[in-house]
């Protein structure tokens, strides 16, 4: 039986992967997944066009590693979206330059006009990188410390530091506490 270079890999072992096979679990796993992630990458991003860039960079990232994502894959595509989300504000070029004249008007944003009447989302934007992933992921996503270390690459004592060091500057925001000091 002879398998067509293009429809067939080779492992460092020598085993023949077909990527036939691969494609198929991969769609089905972006068919269940891709709402839950999009919700991820939109909180971490505070920005629609900017989640869907970012879940679709993860996305292409992934299929291409697909065949060595062994087990539930969901945490390995979370680990490239906050990887991938650092990388993205470790550059300089943000990729938009200002201009004096608009090109055109677009039609306003509901969306905006809610999270702009949210103070906690104020408040989320106001919170370092890190700190912002790990609060998105433990107290949004609901994941575990052990999970979102495992996520962030980093230990279980970083993420409850950050943790702590996060839920601290949010109960003193002063987006989140009324005139006289105490939380709203």
């Amino acid at each position: 039986m002879t398998i067509e270079p293009a429809l067939a890999d080779r492992t460092r072992e020598g085993r023949v992967r077909m990527r036939g096979d691969e494609r198929g679990g991969f769609d089905d796993f972006v068919a269940a997944r891709s709402g839950r992630l999009l919700r991820t990458a939109y909180l971490l991003t505070r920005d629609h066009g900017q989640a869907e860039d970012l879940l679709q960079t993860a996305l292409t990232k992934a299929w291409f590693a697909w065949g060595r994502i062994d087990g539930d894959p969901e945490g390995y595509v979370r680990r490239i979206l906050v990887n991938t989300y650092a990388t993205w504000w470790r550059r300089k070029w943000r990729g938009e330059q200002a201009t004096d004249v608009l090109p055109e008007t677009g039609v306003p944003d509901r969306s905006t006009a809610v999270a702009e009447g949210n103070d906690l989302w104020h408040a989320m934007g106001r919170l370092p990188r890190r700190q912002r992933a790990v609060v998105v992921l433990r107290y949004f996503e609901d994941l575990t410390e052990a999970q979102t270390a495992d996520v962030l690459g980093c230990t279980v004592g970083t993420v409850k530091s950050q943790a702590s060091k996060a839920l601290a500057k949010l109960r003193v925001d002063p987006a989140l506490t009324d005139e006289t000091g105490d939380r709203a």
